[in-house]
């Protein structure tokens, strides 16, 4: 009778313990799902919307952010889409649009650039914007490359030990180009990006300065006349341009690292809330045709 007291009293201190558990696991659980929810459904992505007959495909966060620079870099040279093409496509074949540490013998970088081979020194290489420009530096040095084949355009430029390789990247490289250069709109949209890092004007206007290039005439202040309020970016576009588009997905694609929340442009809006929508139709006023305004995550000073 005895034992069979001590094993009720011991199973009763168990049941709170037990219960507490569960109680543990369902608020992990809960939270999960909130955070499922409101960033979109999983981990963070971008997609490359295909046209009619296309089909879609998805990049990381990084591997946009890298996507835009690529092509902002020939932007702001005046290269044409073929160029960015190229250097998307080689990019993808040497790195995943990864800006990596490592690589066959001393290559760096997102093009594996070479410091011995006389690309620049390791820390150069691994900044894209440095990257991408010696890049462009060597390939508008190819005779008729934009009549080239890719992958030969890309093998004289790079001297890969597999230059039949950057041929399977055209396809997505070429859809990709359309969404950067501005060419499609509402192509580029990016999901699952949580709200966390503020966002800094002066920093947004620093990185598109030196991405499009001082001699881009990228304008980042008020423009049109219509102010820009604490916490915004906007940026005048000729209306019905394809300029537009391409600052959009610019700015969509740098969402996580300058701490971006919303981005309007045309009639459409993206927002980190509801990313999972892509790009929506909206008749909101500040949504026009000739700019592109740039919401910034609140820090702290601006939340009180």
């Amino acid at each position: 009778m005895g034992e069979a007291g001590g094993v009720r009293r011991r199973e009763g201190r168990r049941w709170p313990r037990t219960a507490a558990a569960a109680l543990v696991l369902l608020a992990v659980a809960g939270y999960a799902i909130v955070q499922y929810v409101s960033t979109g459904g999983g981990a963070p992505r971008c997609v490359v919307r295909g046209a009619q007959g296309e089909e879609s495909f998805e990049l990381d966060p990084e591997m946009a952010r890298n996507a835009a620079t690529i092509s902002a870099v020939a932007t702001a040279r005046g290269l044409p889409e073929r160029a960015v093409t190229i250097g998307l496509a080689t990019a993808m074949q040497e790195s995943g649009l990864r800006n990596i540490d490592y690589g066959d013998r001393d290559s760096v970088g997102l093009f594996q650039q070479r410091p011995s081979q006389g690309w620049g020194d390791a820390e150069q290489i691994m900044d894209p914007v440095y990257a991408a420009g010696k890049f462009y530096d060597h390939l508008v040095e190819v005779p008729g490359y934009t009549e080239l084949p890719l992958t030969v355009a890309a093998q004289r430029v790079q001297r890969s030990a597999y230059p039949d390789a950057y041929a399977k990247h055209e396809p997505r490289a070429g859809r990709l180009t359309e969404a950067l250069t501005g060419k499609r709109a509402a192509a580029l949209y990016c999901t699952g990006i949580a709200a966390t890092k503020a966002g800094d004007a002066g920093a947004v206007r620093s990185k598109l300065l030196r991405e499009f290039g001082p001699d881009a005439a990228v304008p980042v202040d008020t423009g049109g006349g219509r102010s820009a309020p604490a916490g915004q970016v906007v940026l005048p576009v000729p209306e019905g341009s394809r300029r537009g588009w391409e600052l959009a997905h610019w700015a969509l694609a740098n969402a996580a690292e300058l701490g971006v929340e919303r981005v309007a442009h045309g009639g459409r809006v993206w927002d980190v809330a509801e990313s999972g929508e892509g790009w929506r139709s909206t008749d909101a006023p500040g949504v026009h045709a000739d700019e592109v305004r740039i919401t910034l995550v609140p820090g702290a000073a601006d939340a009180g």
